[in-house]
């Protein structure tokens, strides 16, 4: 029985629910007034149903899709404005004793090298991410209780958060690691870290069962009931996701949905974050085995779907997507992208990208350099802001500023510092002219004077040398 209250897995995602709704969604696609109400429930910006939002995604109607294209791009400025929030991932180890059959890490692929990273080597990774200008880092490690152990994640998050290299610093660590205990979630709060992401890969059970055949994560319940696990261990943020591609697109939005009703109708708060990535090639992985796959239209439909069901929910791509595709979805939704990414263990010492412990195929290979220099030319603002993780503003704090639109009143003048930070420290001139232009241009924007003049005050001190101010 479907009960979005319940802490049982096969009950607040209800297989059942899914295919009802679906077949609703079916039914109703072409539905020209029963979408329109739907839209404008969606304009009050306070969410959908996923049986409503299953409608928008499976309408067939030119004219109602682009109200739907148009709403979504309305939603986006509304709630983050121009901003687009930079991070990397850093690769800790690739030993995994998981079968999961997508993934290169899976325990029977002998092609790829193991390795696993030392605290020395952590620390050199660290200072070449600072020294590309990163503020915010997602850590990744595959699942092996002898060689990833949460001792070794807590010693990894203590040594990146110690490394203060020239006037680099990471201020904001989001942990990918998998399910585990409210024990060990209260470890990694206690760790100070940022988010902690965990994606579901698939919501069919019963495809679930058979893409993890072995290992620990074949446990479809305990996977998917991770969540509130990590918030019952007092972490406030948590990221969601699914592996577009695996199954049908539109059961797996239907499913992501319905966790995030979950997550608000049991813990009062829903998801930070929702992340989107599509399967993509990899060692011993070719994704053309996959019959689901996503093309590009089907991907931009479900970002502004997404964007307009969770408008307080950010929304993450990574380096998965090409620099095509990443461009056409960021004014839909995304307000977090990676820049710069390697997702090889101990990639971002080599001068030259290695390929033969990375877990997927990089599309977008530019630097970050080149990132930043991208989103300004196209009028964003590239954000480097951890300021609501370290001033407490998480979970239902940050969420209620969110809903309600005042959390701008912190983030675009805190973009616009860390901007200037990375402009002064890292950027190339061309970038740091086309930065200062964009700077200039933003700061003309803050509509409260007191603001205003403090942000003036604290770019100049940045020019000067000073570091770390926000709102």
């Amino acid at each position: 029985m479907y009960d979005p209250k319940s802490l049982r897995a096969e009950e607040f995602i209800s297989d059942e629910e899914i295919r009802q709704s679906l077949d609703w969604a079916e039914k109703n696609k072409e539905n020209k007034t029963l979408i329109d109400n739907i839209l404008e429930k969606a304009k009050s910006c306070r969410g959908l149903s996923h049986r409503e939002a299953s409608v928008l995604l499976a309408c067939e109607l030119e004219e109602e899709n682009e109200k739907i294209f148009a709403l979504a791009e309305q939603i986006k400025k509304d709630f983050y404005g121009n901003r687009i929030v930079l991070f990397a991932p850093l690769y800790l180890s690739n030993y995994c004793i998981n079968g999961c059959v997508y993934c290169p890490y899976h325990g029977q692929n002998k092609h790829i090298p193991r390795k696993k990273l030392t605290q020395e080597e952590v620390r050199r990774e660290v200072i070449a991410l600072q020294d590309m200008g990163h503020k915010r880092l997602a850590i990744e490690a595959g699942e092996d209780p002898t060689h990833n152990p949460i001792d070794y994640i807590l010693e990894c998050i203590r040594t990146i958060y110690s490394i203060k290299h020239k006037n680099g610093a990471i201020r904001r660590v989001n942990v990918n690691i998998a399910a585990t205990t409210v024990e060990n979630y209260t470890k990694l709060r206690d760790a100070g870290i940022g988010t902690y992401i965990l994606f579901q890969e698939t919501y069919n059970k019963e495809n679930y069962e058979a893409l993890h055949p072995t290992g620990p994560k074949h446990d479809y319940a305990y996977h998917t009931e991770a969540m509130d696990r990590a918030m019952q261990g007092g972490i406030d943020d948590v990221g969601l996701g699914v592996l577009f591609g695996l199954e049908q697109y539109r059961y797996e939005f239907c499913g992501l949905l319905m966790h995030a009703e979950h997550l608000e109708a049991v813990h009062g708060v829903g998801p930070h974050t929702i992340s989107v990535p599509r399967i993509c090639p990899a060692d011993d992985i070719d994704p053309g085995t996959f019959s689901n796959a996503v093309n590009d239209d089907i991907f931009a439909k479900l970002v502004a779907c997404i964007r307009i069901a969770v408008p307080y929910t950010g929304m993450i791509v990574s380096t998965r997507e090409s620099q095509k595709s990443r461009e056409r979805v960021l004014h839909l939704g995304i307000s977090q992208i990676s820049g710069g990414s390697r997702t090889s263990v101990g990639g971002y010492q080599e001068p030259v990208r290695p390929q033969d412990t990375a877990q997927f195929d990089v599309s977008d290979q530019r630097s970050l350099d080149e990132v930043v220099r991208w989103l300004m030319e196209m009028d964003y603002i590239p954000s480097f802001c951890t300021a609501c993780y370290r001033a407490g503003r998480t979970g239902d704090r940050f969420m209620s500023l969110c809903k309600n639109g005042e959390i701008q009143n912190c983030c675009h003048p805190n973009a616009l510092m860390t901007l200037k930070e990375y402009l002064v420290d890292y950027a190339s001139p061309e970038t740091r002219k086309i930065g200062e232009q964009l700077i200039a241009q933003e700061t003309g924007n803050i509509p409260r004077k007191l603001v205003h003049d403090r942000v003036l005050q604290y770019l100049g001190e940045i020019e000067q040398g000073a570091r770390d101010f926000r709102f």
